[in-house]
C-alpha cells in the first residue's frame, strides 16, 4: 500500500512543500530512502524504527521505499521524521481511518518516540499557510514560536503515540491558542545615555543614526567611551511591531538561536568577535547553510568594535547587504537569500597607538605606520559609513560631574517621531527609513534649496567625495530635518550632515 504525507523543507528562510510517499509491499526486508535525503534524513530510519516500536506499534518487515518528491530538492535535517513515522502507519494500514491529508507533518522522533523541537519551524509554517494548508501537527517544544501564526489550526505532540491517537479520534490533541504580540519596551540596564559624560556630538551622531536607520563610525583614542555608546542604541531603537518582529524571529529560527519566549520582542544587537570568519558573518555552512551575524542583526544593530582589528576579506563582505539589504550565499547545494538590513555602527582608534588628534595625547605612531593602520578599512567601506563620528577625551571635570546628561528614553521619544515621519513618508515606497532611499526617493523627498546645494557642492569638491557620499549626506540631511520637525532640508541641516564626514576631512 501507497501513503502520502505532506511535510516541508527549508531554503534559506522559504518553506517548500515535500510529499513523503511510503510504499509497503512484500518482498525481501529491506529499507529505501530515495528523492535526495542528506545524512540526517537517511538516518531517520534507525530513529522510526525504534519510536515505532517504543511507542507499541509495529515495525513492518517488508521492502519499503519512502520517496520525498520532488526529488531535485536536497532534503536536510531531521524534520521528516515524524512525516515518515506516520506515512509509514498508514501504508502498513496501522491508521486506518486517519485523515492525513492536507495536514503537515514535522518534528523529530527521539528513540523512545518523543517529538524533539526542530530549527526553522516559524518560517516553514508561514511558507505552508501561504501554500494554503492551515492544519499542522508539530512537537510541543515549537508551540511558543508557532502560537503566533493566526488563521491555522497547530496541534502541538508530546510523543508519536499522542499523534496517532489524535489522528483515529481516540483522544484529540488541543489546537493551540492564537497569542497577540505586545509591543515590548526596550530593555533597561547601565546602558543608559545619561550615564555617557559629555560626548554631545557623538549622542547627536547616535540619534541621528538611529533616527534614519544610517550607519556611524566612532573614532577616537582609547578609553573615550565609544564602546559605552554604541551599547546605548538598544536602549534608543524604535520598538519592534508585529511583521518586524514576525521577519525577525524568522531568521533566528532558522539558525537555531530562538529564546524561549519564542519571537525576538526587542531588536538585535549583535556583536561578533573580531576573529570572526566571513563565513559567519555573512552566513553559510558545509552541510546545512545558515543566516551570519549580519542577517542576526537584520533589523537591529552591528557593532563592530576596533573596526581594523578585523580581517579584511570579512569587512569587504559587508560592502553588497549595506547597500542592498540583502546577503545572497552561494553554495554547491544552491543558493540562499538572506535579509540584512540593518544599522552599522563601528568603532576604532585614529592609529595603532589611539592618540593622533588627540587634544591632550601625544601620539607616537610614524605617519607610515598611521597609513598602514587606516588603511586596514577601505575606501569604499568608510564611503557607505553615514556618519563619522570623532570622540575624544573627556575632562575630569566632566566625568566627575553629578549632573545626568539627557537619558535613552527622551532620545527615543524624538526618534520615534523621526521614524513615524519617515513610515508617512514612504507608505506605498517598500521602505521605512530614509537610509533605505535610492534615487528616485531622493528626488522626490529631499531637494535642498540654492543655499543647501552650494554648501553640499563646497564639500563634495574641497573634501573630494564621492556621489554615493554625496547621497549619503543628503539623506541624513533628511534626517536631521525630520528630527526638527521641518518640511523642508535647511542650509543648517545640510552643514551638519557635512560635518559628521571627518574621516573625508583627515583620512
Amino acid at each position: 500500500m501507497i501513503a502520502k504525507v505532506i511535510c516541508y523543507a527549508l531554503n534559506g528562510l522559504e518553506g517548500v512543500p515535500v510529499e513523503v510517499e511510503t510504499d509497503v509491499n512484500k518482498g525481501v526486508p529491506a529499507y529505501e530512502m530515495v528523492g535526495l535525503p542528506d545524512t540526517a534524513v537517511k538516518e531517520s530510519k534507525e530513529r522510526v524504527r525504534s519510536a515505532l516500536k517504543n511507542s507499541g506499534m509495529l515495525f513492518p518487515m517488508n521492502k519499503i521505499t519512502v520517496n520525498f518528491a520532488p526529488a531535485d530538492i536536497k532534503k536536510e535535517g531531521a524534520s521528516f521524521d515524524l512525516a515518515i513515522a506516520v506515512s509509514l502507519l498508514k501504508a502498513s494500514e496501522q491508521l486506518i481511518g486517519a485523515d492525513v491529508k492536507d495536514t503537515v507533518f514535522l518534528g523529530e522522533l527521539a528513540l523512545n518516540g518523543d517529538l524533539r523541537p526542530v530549527s526553522g519551524m516559524l518560517p516553514i509554517l508561514i511558507s505552508a499557510k501561504a501554500h494554503g494548508f492551515t492544519r499542522f501537527i508539530i512537537p510541543a517544544g515549537n508551540a511558543k514560536e508557532a502560537r503566533f501564526l493566526g488563521g491555522a489550526e497547530i496541534y502541538p505532540a508530546h510523543t508519536l503515540a499522542e499523534v496517532v491517537r489524535h489522528l483515529v479520534g481516540v483522544n484529540p490533541i488541543s489546537p493551540l491558542e492564537t497569542c497577540e504580540y505586545t509591543v515590548h519596551p526596550n530593555p533597561k540596564g547601565s546602558a543608559d545615555l545619561k550615564f555617557v559624560k559629555g560626548q554631545p556630538v557623538a549622542r547627536r551622531a547616535i540619534e541621528i543614526a538611529v533616527a534614519g536607520g544610517h550607519n556611524v563610525l566612532l573614532m577616537g583614542p582609547p578609553g573615550t567611551g565609544k564602546t559605552m555608546i554604541a551599547r546605548c542604541l538598544p536602549t534608543v531603537m524604535p520598538d519592534l511591531n508585529f511583521e518586524e518582529a514576525l521577519e525577525i524571529t524568522k531568521i533566528h529560527s532558522v539558525a537555531g538561536v530562538l529564546g524561549e519566549e519564542g519571537i525576538v520582542s526587542v531588536r538585535p544587537f549583535r556583536t561578533p568577535h573580531h576573529t570572526a570568519t566571513t563565513v559567519s558573518m555573512c552566513g553559510g555552512g558545509n552541510r546545512v547553510v545558515h543566516p551570519g551575524e549580519i542577517s542576526l542583526a537584520h533589523g537591529g544593530v552591528l557593532f563592530l568594535d576596533e573596526l581594523p582589528e578585523y580581517k579584511r576579506s570579512t569587512l569587504e563582505a559587508l560592502r553588497q547587504p549595506l547597500e542592498d539589504g540583502v546577503i545572497t550565499v552561494s553554495r554547491a547545494g544552491g543558493t540562499y537569500t538572506f535579509p540584512a538590513r540593518f544599522m552599522l555602527c563601528a568603532s576604532m582608534n585614529p592609529c595603532p597607538c589611539g592618540n593622533y588628534g588627540s587634544a591632550d595625547r601625544t601620539c607616537s605612531c610614524t605617519p607610515a605606520e598611521i597609513r598602514s593602520y587606516r588603511k586596514k578599512v577601505s575606501g569604499p567601506l568608510l564611503d557607505r559609513i553615514d556618519l563619522q563620528v570623532e570622540v575624544d577625551n573627556v575632562s575630569y571635570d566632566e566625568l566627575t560631574s553629578t549632573e545626568m546628561q539627557e537619558s535613552s528614553a527622551s532620545v527615543k521619544e524624538r526618534v520615534n517621531m523621526a521614524r513615524r515621519i519617515q513610515h508617512n513618508r514612504f507608505e506605498g515606497y517598500g521602505m521605512n527609513t530614509n537610509a533605505e532611499m535610492g534615487e528616485r526617493e531622493l528626488n522626490e523627498f529631499c531637494r535642498l534649496s540654492a543655499e543647501g546645494d552650494k554648501i553640499l557642492r563646497s564639500a563634495f569638491e574641497r573634501m573630494g567625495l564621492s556621489a554615493r557620499a554625496r547621497s549619503r549626506i543628503v539623506k541624513v540631511a533628511r534626517t536631521i530635518a525630520d528630527l526638527d520637525n521641518s518640511e523642508e532640508i535647511l542650509p543648517k541641516h545640510v552643514f551638519e550632515a557635512v560635518s559628521y564626514r571627518i574621516y573625508d576631512k583627515i583620512g
